[in-house]
């Protein structure tokens, strides 16, 4: 399972990869398999803001729906519309094609609360 070292994560299983104060986020390789064919997504406004860990998006699969948490506060700056008409992609190249937004950082401390790629992989071997 594909666990990028550049990307923090969250114990919800949502990764972030931050560049200048701005952060794109999507769900795990991990999320994406447990969840199993994505076929609708719920994303949020252009413009909305949300605290850390508060729930954003929603994705629906075959198997379930599910809430999706924002792992850091700030303002959605963008959001990924392939998704709206192939949300598959998420399943296709979670890391990738299948991001879900992009933030404007309200407090970069907050990324101390979330996991690097070795501590998610402790993570996911202990089983959550």
């Amino acid at each position: 399972m594909a666990v990028p070292k550049e990307f923090l994560y969250s114990d919800d299983h949502e990764w972030i990869y931050v560049s200048e104060g701005e952060a794109t986020i999507g769900i795990t390789d991990h999320a994406q398999s447990e969840l199993g064919d994505v076929v609708f997504v719920e994303l949020p406004e252009v413009g909305k803001e949300y605290d850390q860990f508060e729930d954003f998006a929603v994705i629906e699969s075959v198997k379930a729906v599910s809430d999706i948490y924002l792992p850091v506060g700030g303002k959605i700056i963008e959001i990924n519309e392939e998704l709206i008409d192939q949300p598959e992609l998420i399943n296709e190249d979670p890391y990738d094609k299948g991001w879900l937004v992009k933030v404007e950082i309200a407090d970069e401390a907050e990324l101390d609360n979330l996991m690097d790629s070795e501590e998610y992989e402790e993570y996911l071997e202990e089983g959550e």
